[in-house]
């Protein structure tokens, strides 16, 4: 019976996450056709607008229906089903709120217990090597000017003596790519339809015609689709073209991600998808990486790369200035390592590229005049010309000499920015190769003048077509030192952010872009994770007990692999960071649509409008008190555990407008770790959830407020501070703003002036103006003054207490947890932001506190590591902004203030003391990045925060690259991305006895986090295997805090994890550790018994569980 009712649970859980994974990327997703900014024109437009819209307000209905059946519980009693652990029978509704509340966990330790090796990890002092470049060092040397280089116009001019080749010849290797963009300009499909497909057609034909010619290919999402349209003559001449080295995978993402706002998760998965299909279609195994259009780069995707066997990687997009003071320096081939890693385990090769674009005529040399002249499908003739007005020549025998001297010139000048005389000339820009006659035009061209090269040996060139892991090939051959282990390059460490192409042009916008789609991104991601590590645990359990048609796990898998797909394609480089066309953000949505339908009618055409228990789902690996919310049509509820004990439980008003409401019920759940709880909702005479009582302000009366249920009091005096608090923390706000002031710490009596602003930016009224990339404000930042007085609403209730503050653009909550756990030891903030009758407007939060930072900040990058920042006056204010994945902070010797956010945005320190987000952007016109439009598509945006302020124990010394959040901020951080998730149980599952479901049997240490629990399809693809990838990751933290009543339910272990005592009834049949997407096994590594992480590490390990 027990194993018959978790699987009913399961199958409810693992429904409803992918449901509603996929239902939010279109819950919110508001499109307003009528709001287009091609009002007048695009008819085409319009009408998928409308279809769409149709097809949403046809799901709004829908959930509409299930939210009805979680709330329809009025004239219902529970008859609970199973017996009462302690002995006791079921409690009556009426008598809940009588008795004392039952927990169902154990209470948090006073004292978290913390193993004193943990903490040496954060204490350890940064050690730059001898040859070891750090990119602080980097901004702090560099004087940022914009000199006029010449024909290098952000460079300098470059020399040469003609005999420097003579003991050893120039080795030149041109990568023939293209770069194909799933979704910018135009739909990830009509790309594919008009140009991709041709392309990927090409290379098979043209290849083989000559075994000289090579390619490298990025993208599996195009890669598969067309793999999945080709008959198998052509696939094996593909495998062929791979064997042969002439046809090179690389990175083998789903995507070429975004690297400043996608979260590791994210990256993480993309990759794997990648990676599996390349393992199962044609056993590929990428070995070098390939971002020429990220816009700017993360030591992150160099980390996760690494992990993934990668031993290469080129970047492009790096600010001109760092270009050239690398170019200067010859750094631009570099060991790029970890600033945590102390030796070099964490150090993989990579090449920046020199100069502007990865386009042909800046990527041969410094002159871009003359390289153009050598892109043949510049011909005469043809669609494009060089902007230079110098076109390409057809190369003969009459000047073929002159033009190997012209081109040669070019690759000699770019190879003396290197340390070794091999160079590397790609040969591609976005789309390139759609035409059989491209192809003729630039390898017969070209190979004309390599065979020239090498049949010249006074030239001292070899000169040929390679892959880019042919270039690190000849590279790391050589660099080694004749006599020495360790190559001669050196090595860097931090990030290349914030990326300017030219003049004061920083592309800080697209950290903010379109946040209404990074927010669901990151709910996304979350509900998916939940999906993939209820789906393993559900097959673990089912392939144990021999239940194999129990459970629907091929269509389900099939749900989940698009889900990865849908999720994988979001983190391309022009989709989360806001950069694409209207139609293509549509097609987003319509995207993850196709797969809603289906889950959405499959669900829930068979529910009626019985009672129900509500099911619980814990996804994170602490054990976790935190409070759910769901809608109900009637205040007198009660809530039970599944064994009958009450539970604290609180009704409130949900407020359509300031004055306006509906009905609510939040109540403290209690789930284990990765976990499900069950919880009985039913009517209450009396004694049920206690009702929440209101305040109301407004500067100047006028207010009206009429509820039923609900105590409301509207004083004639504004004028005292408004106070609420929790068992942690009190809050005081201003009366007439309702925006926070002060901030009091319980546990020690501290209070600190925290005070929360709004602000404008403007754009500049230069001829370059703020895009969907660029952020090009009029100045400084001018204070938010809204037209008229605010209402302020202050909640008072036994689960929370809130403020709320409506004003024209943003309804802004701070709200306290009156729990014990970790959600009590931060503020939540709450913005719903609306700025779609604005004209070229930025808004921004500012948090304004007495924590003298002075120029020093710190970001999170990707959600996963710490990067130092400092606000340089000698930058403009656009500079000084960074993309904020997970946190921002700011602190001094005593104190660190951290602004947790559930969605990436742009972050600033613009003044000691400060800390500053951009929540939402309109701007009217585009800023010249080729997307051909401005941000006009806004939505009521919701971006959620969580401030945590914490005493430090230890004084800054000199500042230091490393910096690592704490235990609590890291917890805190997961609570947040990752809530507790409610689910309504189906009719039929309601009609048996259900129980809880606990699968660890403790919480993981507290640093160790676990990233994912992933099915890994079988060979044919048809379905999952009985194996799943484990991705753990121990994290970095700081043990300079508190760790008194911090509320978590865990330990540190020195990164020890006991693999036989980590699942109450699973064990492990196999533990393989394996690199990151299981495209190698890693020898030695940890044993069956035991999994060990060092600090920082993230790990991946082949289960199969019985």
């Amino acid at each position: 019976m027990k194993l018959s009712r978790q699987f009913t649970v399961f199958g409810s859980a693992i429904f409803c996450v992918v449901i509603f994974s996929l239902y939010l990327m279109l819950d919110h997703l508001q499109l307003d056709h009528t709001k287009s900014p091609n009002n007048g024109g695009d008819k085409l437009q319009n009408g998928q607008l409308s279809i769409l819209q149709d097809k949403i307000d046809r799901l709004e209905r829908l959930l509409s229906e299930n939210n009805e059946i979680i709330a329809n519980i009025r004239d219902s009693v529970i008859n609970l089903k199973e017996s009462v652990k302690d002995g006791r029978g079921g409690l009556d509704g009426g008598n809940m709120s009588q008795g004392p509340y039952l927990e169902l966990l154990a209470s948090p330790p006073l004292v978290l217990p913390i193993d004193s090796q943990d903490c040496q990890f954060a204490t350890r002092e940064f050690s730059k090597p001898a040859d070891g470049v750090q990119l602080l060092d980097v901004y702090d040397l560099l004087t940022f000017d914009n000199h006029d280089g010449g024909v290098w116009k952000q460079g300098f001019d470059i020399t040469y003596q003609d005999n420097e080749w003579d003991s050893e010849p120039l080795q030149v290797f041109v990568v023939p790519h293209s770069h194909n963009d799933p979704g910018w300009l135009k739909t990830f499909d009509d790309y594919y339809r008009d140009q991709t497909q041709h392309i990927l057609n090409n290379i098979v034909v043209k290849l083989h015609e000559d075994s000289r010619r090579k390619m490298i290919w990025s993208e599996i999402s195009y890669f598969s689709k067309w793999w999945d349209n080709i008959d198998n003559q052509k696939r094996d001449a593909v495998k062929s073209l791979f064997e042969q080295g002439q046809l090179e995978i690389t990175t083998g993402g789903w995507v070429m991600p975004d690297e400043a706002n996608s979260h590791y998760f994210a990256l993480i998965d993309q990759l794997l998808e990648g990676h599996q299909w390349l393992e199962r279609n044609v056993g590929v195994k990428p070995q070098t990486g390939w971002a020429v259009d990220p816009f700017g780069h993360s030591p992150t995707q160099a980390y996760l790369l690494k992990q993934a066997g990668l031993a290469n990687m080129l970047i492009q997009r790096v600010h001109y200035s760092v270009k050239k003071h690398f170019a200067s320096q010859k750094t631009l081939e570099f060991f790029w390592r970890q600033n945590w890693d102390p030796a070099s385990s964490t150090d993989i090769l990579c090449h920046m590229m020199p100069f502007y674009s990865y386009d042909i005529p800046h990527t041969c040399g410094p002159d871009p005049k003359i390289c153009c002249q050598f892109d043949f499908k510049r011909l005469p003739g043809g669609r494009v010309s060089c902007p230079w007005r110098v076109p390409p020549q057809p190369i003969t025998d009459g000047n073929v000499q002159q033009r190997v001297q012209m081109l040669l010139d070019q690759y000699r000048k770019k190879s003396k920015l290197f340390r070794t005389k091999v160079v590397m000339v790609p040969l591609g820009d976005d789309f390139r190769y759609a035409e059989a006659l491209e192809w003729d035009q630039q390898f017969q061209n070209y190979q004309k003048l390599f065979d020239y090269m090498n049949s010249h040996p006074e030239l001292h060139v070899k000169a040929q077509f390679g892959t880019i892991t042919d270039y690190f090939n000849a590279l790391r051959k050589s660099s080694i030192d004749p006599g020495h282990a360790s190559a001669s390059l050196p090595v860097v460490s931090g990030d290349f952010f914030t990326y300017a192409d030219r003049d004061d042009h920083y592309w800080s916008g697209y950290f903010t872009s379109r946040p209404f789609y990074k927010h669901l991104d990151r709910v996304l991601e979350s509900h998916l994770r939940a999906a993939e590590i209820l789906y393993s645990l559900t097959l673990a359990n089912i392939q144990r007990f021999g239940k194999l048609n129990d459970f629907p796990a091929v269509e389900n898998n099939r749900l989940l692999t698009e889900a990865r797909r849908n999720l994988g394609l979001f983190q391309h480089h022009d989709a989360i960071t806001g950069t694409g066309k209207d139609m293509v953000v549509i097609d987003y949505g319509t995207r993850c649509h196709s797969d809603m339908d289906t889950l959405i009618n499959h669900e829930l055409k068979g529910l009626s409008f019985s009672p129900r228990s509500v099911v619980v789902y814990n996804p994170t690996e602490q054990d976790r008190t935190s409070v759910v919310t769901v809608y109900v049509n009637t205040p007198h509820v009660c809530v039970i555990t599944d064994h009958g004990h009450p539970v604290p439980a609180q009704v409130s008003a949900v407020w359509d407008d300031s004055t306006t409401a509906s009905t609510e019920l939040s109540f403290v759940a209690q789930v284990p770790a990765l976990g499900l709880g069950l919880y009985q909702l039913s009517t209450a005479v009396s004694g049920g959830a206690e009702t929440a009582e209101y305040v109301f302000l407004r500067q100047g009366g006028g207010l009206s407020v009429n509820m039923k249920h609900f105590t409301v009091n509207i004083p004639q005096d504004a004028s005292t501070p408004l106070s609420i608090h929790n068992p942690h923390i009190q809050i005081w706000s201003s009366p007439t703003t309702g925006l926070m002031e002060v901030s009091h710490l319980k546990e020690n009596g501290s209070e600190h002036q925290i005070k929360v602003e709004f602000a404008w930016y403007g754009t500049t009224s230069n001829r370059d103006k703020s895009g969907a990339y660029l952020f090009l404000p009029d100045g400084e930042a001018k204070m938010y003054s809204p037209a008229r007085s605010p209402v302020i609403r202050i909640t008072k209730g036994s689960v929370f207490s809130e403020i709320t503050t409506t004003f024209d653009h943003v309804t802004h909550t701070l709200r306290l947890y009156n729990v014990q756990g970790v959600e009590g030891q931060a503020v939540e903030i709450c913005n719903l932001v609306d700025i779609r009758r604005e004209f070229n407007h930025e808004i921004a939060m500012r948090l304004a506190s007495d924590v003298d930072s002075k120029d020093r900040f710190f970001t999170d990058l990707n959600g996963f590591q710490i990067q130092p920042r400092r606000t340089m006056a000698k930058l403009p204010l656009q500079a000084n902004f960074y993309p904020m994945t997970s946190m921002a902070y700011i602190q001094d010797p005593g104190t660190r203030l951290t602004l947790l956010t559930a969605q990436s945005l742009g972050s600033a320190s613009l003044v000691s003391g400060q800390l500053e987000v951009i929540m939402d952007r309109r701007l009217n016109q585009d800023d010249n990045r080729g997307l051909g439009q401005g941000v006009l598509d806004n939505k009521v945006t919701p971006s959620t925060f969580r401030l945590l302020l914490e005493k430090r124990a230890k004084t800054d010394g000199k500042p230091s690259p490393l910096s690592y959040p704490s235990l609590l901020s890291h917890v805190s951080s997961l609570y947040l991305n990752h809530p507790l998730i409610s689910m309504a149980v189906s009719t039929e599952a309601q009609s048996l006895s259900l129980s809880a479901f606990t699968p660890l049997a403790s919480s993981l240490p507290c640093d160790i986090h676990l990233v994912n629990l992933r099915s890994i399809q079988s060979k044919d693809g048809g379905g999952p295997s009985d194996e799943a990838a484990l991705i753990l990751h121990r994290k970095g933290f700081d043990c300079a805090f508190s760790n008194r009543n911090t509320g978590l339910l865990c330990a540190t272990t020195q990164g020890k994890i006991h693999t036989e005592k980590l699942f109450s009834e699973l064990r492990f049949q196999s533990i393989i550790p394996v690199s990151l997407t299981l495209m190698h096994t890693t020898e030695g590594g940890s044993s069956k018994e035991e999994i060990r992480l060092k600090p920082m590490e993230i790990s991946t390990y082949r289960v199969q569980l019985t």
